[in-house]
């Protein structure tokens, strides 16, 4: 991530709404900044992230009462998407920078996921809201089915790969964690009535290196294809795990395993997200995002 300006593009007809916008572009560009510059970083960084989470929140809430005044139809998903954040995603990435002592990648990280995150809330969400085009996410999973799927996510990393997770959100859109390195894998699914399901697991790559040096014992430095198709045998292994406890239980049967670039997942979620779709971190400060949809 080099570059962060504002474009009138991201302009959605609300005065107050498109300033707060841009000034939260400007204080991302400000971090991106001051992340580059050893000599300043660490507490710069603190300090601008802690000014970047009070404006964020101060914004949701002008914001919310804008969709109040409006009398907003999908007023409910869209401040649902405005708690995550406020309530999951942040505390989370917050905990990592503390873990990691504003580190540049656990910086990186943090504006990697708030740039994406705004980006693609403004450009759909908040643009829905004056009608100049349809909310993303159409489709909303209940908490239990959420806190259930989160459960059987968090025991099959543990069971498979040995690692400790915690979720980041449970509204995931697709927002780049890696820095562009990601290994993506798609599972189409189908049953005997002819429904089909597709899950997209997204992994970090340090994550993999990490761990498949760890289930080998020996030290593997890129990912080459011969990673990439162990990883593609594990997907298929985390997903068994999964389903035993929640997705595949109407008979669906693996078609294909596809290898997608990250950009294809992107495009994948551009006219509407996955009802399930959820970000986590693991105790190795590296991320994984699951999403399902039917």
């Amino acid at each position: 991530m080099n570059e962060v300006k504002w474009n009138d593009r991201l302009n959605i007809g609300v005065e107050c709404i498109d300033k707060a916008h841009q000034r939260l572009f400007s204080i991302v560009a400000k971090l991106l900044s001051l992340n580059e510059d050893t000599d300043k970083q660490q507490h710069a960084c603190k300090e601008g992230i802690k000014y970047f989470k009070s404006y964020t929140l101060k914004h949701f809430a002008e914001e919310e009462a804008y969709m109040q005044s409006i009398n907003y139809s999908e007023y409910d998903i869209h401040k649902s998407l405005h708690d995550n954040m406020r309530d999951k995603t942040l505390p989370a990435l917050e905990k990592e920078l503390i873990e990691q002592d504003y580190s540049t990648k656990s910086v990186q990280h943090f504006l990697g996921i708030c740039v994406g995150w705004l980006n693609g809330h403004i450009m759909i969400e908040d643009r829905a809201m004056t009608g100049r085009n349809a909310n993303k996410w159409v489709h909303k999973a209940s908490e239990n089915e959420i806190d259930s799927l989160q459960k059987a996510i968090i025991q099959a990393l543990e069971t498979l790969f040995h690692v400790k997770a915690h979720i980041v959100s449970i509204h995931y859109s697709a927002e780049d964690f890696s820095g562009g390195n990601a290994l993506c894998y798609r599972l189409s699914y189908l049953n005997s009535e002819g429904k089909r399901l597709q899950a997209y697991l997204i992994y970090e790559e340090q994550m993999i290196l990490r761990m498949l040096n760890e289930i080998l014992g020996k030290q593997i430095k890129k990912v080459d294809k011969t990673v990439s198709d162990a990883v593609k045998i594990l997907s298929q292994k985390l997903m068994d795990c999964i389903a035993k406890h929640f997705v595949l239980t109407d008979g669906f049967r693996l078609e294909k395993v596809d290898l997608l670039t990250f950009e294809q997942v992107v495009r994948a979620f551009e006219k509407q997200c996955p009802p399930f779709s959820l970000l986590f971190s693991t105790d190795k400060n590296n991320y994984f995002a699951f999403c399902v949809k039917q």
